[in-house]
């Protein structure tokens, strides 16, 4: 029964990610327009976070704190996102794609892959129903994780608009503060959190349920393959390839786990 329950809330969950993602498309699609992508996204986990939490009869601990921290970094990377975009006027990873519908649709359907699979942990976990409010030695070290990773996060992204804002800077790339160590600090801190409301989940999983790895292994695949890194990458060859600054910050600076990789 418990299973039937926790499938129907899995569906329902599909069906509304990525109902909003295509219904986003369109809108964005016929206005040309990149600039509530990630706000559609972020909005997102907070709705399926919010609905599924509601569902619970009696919320366990972990459930009350999974759940928070889906929101806080959902509300937090949504609103930061969004008022970059407005600020810079767009996003230049859609310069192309925006213009062509199809290829446009391709983005909008791997935001709503994104959103479900990291969310996945969480909402296996918010599709139970039976309390179990022990906190467990997972717990401690998966939400240690998060918190972590999102200190990283809310930092980077605070140096890095420091550095933006500053006229000096115009035309430079920022080599200072987690810069100095990673090229892409805030990426590690996104891994760092998901990986860590995993871990923290792995407390109640069972069978099956475990299919939550997904969260952080696709994410990590999606940011260091696909869309994240790879784009900033090439656009940062672009600008600034043939510097020998540039160059030397490529070769010396992890790309995104401090002094490791």
């Amino acid at each position: 029964m418990l299973r039937v329950i926790m499938g129907n809330s899995l569906a329902k969950s599909v069906a509304i990610d990525f109902g909003i993602q295509w219904a986003c498309w369109v809108v964005a699609a016929v206005l040309k327009t990149e600039k509530f992508y990630d706000l559609a996204g972020s909005s997102t986990f907070v709705l399926l976070t919010v609905l599924t939490f509601l569902g619970i009869q009696s919320p366990s601990t972990r459930q009350k704190v999974n759940s928070g921290m889906v929101i806080a970094w959902a509300v937090r990377l949504g609103t930061f996102l969004f008022t970059r975009v407005l600020k810079d006027g767009k996003d230049s990873r859609f310069d192309v794609v925006k213009h062509r519908p199809g290829l446009f649709w391709i983005y909008w359907t791997i935001q709503g892959v994104w959103v479900l699979s990291t969310l996945l942990p969480t909402l296996i976990v918010n599709g139970k129903q039976d309390r179990k409010d022990e906190i467990t030695k997972q717990d401690y070290v998966g939400w240690g994780m998060w918190t972590v990773g999102f200190l990283i996060e809310v930092i980077a992204d605070h140096q890095k608009g420091v550095f933006k804002n500053n006229p000096a800077n115009a035309g430079k790339f920022i080599t200072s503060g987690l810069w100095s160590v990673s090229r892409h600090p805030n990426y590690f801190g996104e891994i760092l959190m998901w990986t860590g409301l995993y871990v923290s989940s792995t407390s109640v999983l069972r069978g099956w349920e475990h299919i939550g790895i997904i969260s952080p292994l696709l994410l990590t695949y999606l940011l260091t393959r696909v869309s994240g890194i790879p784009l900033l990458e090439a656009l940062g060859k672009k600008r600034w390839g043939n510097e020998p600054a540039y160059q030397e910050y490529v070769r010396n600076t992890a790309k995104l786990i401090p002094y490791i990789w």
